[in-house]
């Protein structure tokens, strides 16, 4: 898991790191996500509101980063996956360089949507202090977890959490 905030010098060094995240923007567990434009990467733009009606992961990324990279394939399984309550799954890219997330895209051949957060107003409104982050989100657009670090999301283990979080309180209505 890296630090967005311990990037500190580095985001002047390192090709692609980016400031802090500014945590006074961030939506707070129980509380529905605002309104964003995403600006996509393997696909058209859409407002964030599009996914409403269904259970939503939002998984935060970097091109940069080595556990966003090693848990990708495993998001990209869970997505396919059969049983359990449908949801959408979608990566937010904090890269600088859309050219060099799109290119990771290209060379996963990833299939779920994923867009590009150019004024960090993703990144913000999750919270994304380190990365991977990966959001869970109710049909209502209500934030329901945040998990921090990179996970095998197709284990059995982690499905089976994905379906607890979202048969909470009628998460999948």
């Amino acid at each position: 898991m890296l630090r967005r905030r311990a990037l500190g010098w580095a985001a002047l060094l390192v090709p692609g790191a980016a400031a802090a995240t500014d945590l006074s923007q961030t939506v707070p567990k129980g509380q529905p996500l605002r309104e964003a434009t995403l600006q996509g990467l393997n696909g058209a733009p859409r407002k964030l509101s599009s996914f409403r009606g269904r259970p939503l992961i939002i998984n935060v990324w970097a091109s940069w980063c080595g556990p966003c990279r090693a848990e990708m394939a495993s998001l990209e399984r869970l997505a396919w996956s059969e049983g359990g309550v449908p949801f959408a799954i979608i990566g937010i890219s904090t890269d600088d360089d859309a050219r060099a997330a799109a290119a990771l895209l290209t060379r996963t051949n990833a299939t779920i949507s994923h867009f590009i957060d150019r004024r960090l107003e993703m990144e913000n409104m999750l919270g994304a202090q380190s990365l991977p982050l990966t959001v869970l989100v109710d049909a209502q657009g209500r934030v329901l977890e945040k998990v921090s670090g990179a996970k095998p999301w197709d284990s059995p283990e982690a499905k089976a959490f994905v379906n607890e979080v979202f048969s909470r309180r009628g998460a999948a209505r």
